[in-house]
């Protein structure tokens, strides 16, 4: 049994993350923190999410000391602020500890991405340069071997997952960046409401419009220029994803359906679907991601869908989790 502690795990994220590890064979759930100032410290998470009476009745505890709460410990999550995560995981890491961090802060090596983006220093560069990229589906062999797994956003993996395949296989005209459209429910925004996420105030509008971070987070894993628009929508959760591309002259849609077929056909938690597109009642709730598309000529519109706290989150943290230690890849998701 691997003892594995959640810090932050008092919001959407962190809530998800145990419920997988609780019904883990393998994992001992050592232990569930928060910062040592949130409100929820003392709680047990039951109190917080009451789908979890009975299973999950197991206290927050503050995190004072990172080296005391380290101790013993195998496996951390971090669901944790970016800037709380840059600081504390190399404290895990020295520790002995194999990291997953859910937050953004070991995503991209480049350290000028940080500034810009999340209005922070990037200190400590040996781990930033020594982080594996946690798409799980496209680096597994990475993901074996490495103890700082930098588990991607909700909006960069729907889209990677989406595109990636054409990319892989040279069948999109990239001179043509592709659109990536995407709407997330409000459970994106984490669980601290403010006015903008307030589920009543919600209206569907896009937000971040050519300034998101998750735009240098997507083209960089990419190896392309992409345009991203982000939207918030009034439903709790799930992403849709509507990307418009180019095909390349010449290119057929069974081309485009084999690369698809040829990158995931044994992957588990990716669905394509053979007719139409797919809808985020198939996805929620669920850990898949979902990807559908249509070709008219050279203009190709893949879908792509996905639980933005499953997938997008929890789920694909646990998937690589089960990679690096060798478990079922599906293992306590499925």
């Amino acid at each position: 049994m691997l003892n594995t502690l959640i810090v932050g795990a008092s919001g959407y994220t962190g809530a998800e993350l145990a419920a997988c590890l609780q019904r883990h064979p393998y994992i001992h759930l050592a232990g569930l923190m928060v910062s040592a100032q949130s409100s929820d410290a003392g709680k047990c998470l039951s109190e917080l999410y009451p789908q979890y009476k009975g299973t999950l009745d197991l206290p927050l505890q503050p995190l004072t000391d990172v080296a005391e709460a380290a101790s013993g410990i195998d496996i951390v999550f971090l669901a944790t602020a970016h800037e709380v995560s840059h600081d504390i995981a190399p404290e895990f890491l020295q520790a002995g500890c194999i990291v997953f961090d859910l937050s953004g802060a070991y995503r991209v090596q480049n350290t000028l991405f940080y500034s810009e983006y999340y209005g922070f220093e990037h200190k400590n560069i040996d781990w930033l340069e020594q982080a594996v990229y946690g798409l799980a589906e496209w680096q597994a062999e990475k993901i074996k071997t490495a103890q700082l797994i930098a588990v991607p956003g909700c909006y960069p993996t729907v889209s990677q997952l989406s595109l990636k395949p054409l990319l892989e296989a040279g069948l999109l005209d990239t001179g043509q960046w592709p659109v990536i459209n995407a709407v997330s429910g409000v459970s994106g925004a984490g669980r601290k409401a403010s006015i903008n996420n307030n589920f009543c105030e919600v209206s569907l509008q896009p937000y971040g419009v050519f300034n998101h971070r998750h735009q240098p987070e997507i083209a960089t894993h990419l190896g392309t220029d992409v345009i991203f628009i982000p939207h918030l929508g009034n439903f709790a959760r799930g992403i849709l994803a509507t990307i418009t591309c180019k095909l390349k002259a010449g290119i057929t849609e069974e081309q485009v359906r084999h690369a698809y077929q040829q990158a995931y056909h044994d992957k588990p938690l990716i669905r394509l679907y053979e007719k139409g597109v797919p809808a985020l009642k198939g996805v929620v709730g669920l850990p898949f991601c979902d990807i559908g598309f249509a070709v008219q000529g050279q203009h190709l519109i893949i879908v792509g869908a996905e639980d933005n706290l499953l997938k997008g989150a929890a789920a694909q943290a646990v998937q690589c989790m089960n990679i690096r230690f060798g478990f079922e890849e599906t293992q306590a998701l499925l």
